[in-house]
């Protein structure tokens, strides 16, 4: 029973998850994370839901936060070396790249949680009850928490429009410099 049912909800979701993946983490780690995500779900198959995609989501949540702290590790010690030996600079690529750098500044000064729930509404397509569910707060909860983090977005797109689109607000290296 268990493994008609794994086998059903895998092929119903994998696509899914693999999407929510690659979105977070890119293209070449995504396979591996939605790999962990199935392995968890058929370790603990008897505890996940008859609508199982949230809860899938909410593995692949933290399944990516292990893999975005690992990757975030790997960048510190790159940025170490980098430091060391510094690239020659280059030209500014165009409007392009700099709209594209004032909304990645903007999504980076949102605090996860934000980040999380906005990708989850936008970019998943979950419902806020769905959200919730993967979140594992109540859907009025999720709901409030929506408008305040889409009100943060606005705020700080906004913000970076006006001139702060130098730094990635909000990160910082362990001296507590803004990183540029």
């Amino acid at each position: 029973m268990g493994q008609q049912r794994f086998r059903a909800m895998y092929a119903q979701h994998y696509e899914a998850v693999l999407r929510y993946a690659r979105r977070r983490v890119g293209a070449d780690a995504a396979p591996d994370v939605a790999a962990e995500v199935f392995a968890t779900a058929w370790r603990r198959i008897d505890a996940v839901p008859r609508d199982a995609l949230p809860w899938l989501y909410g593995v692949a949540r933290n399944t990516v936060a292990s893999h975005v702290r690992a990757e975030r590790h790997a960048v510190h010690l790159a940025e170490r070396v980098a430091h060391t030996h510094p690239p020659g600079t280059g030209r500014d690529a165009g409007d392009q790249v700099a709209a594209r750098h004032l909304v990645l500044a903007a999504w980076s000064s949102l605090a996860e949680p934000d980040r999380e729930l906005l990708a989850l509404i936008g970019w998943e397509g979950l419902t806020v009850r769905q959200a919730a569910r993967a979140l594992g707060c109540s859907a009025a909860t999720c709901s409030v928490r929506l408008h305040r983090a889409r009100a943060r977005l606005r705020s700080a797109l906004a913000q970076q429009e006006r001139g702060g689109a130098g730094e990635l607000q909000g990160e910082q290296d362990e001296k507590g410099q803004a990183w540029v």
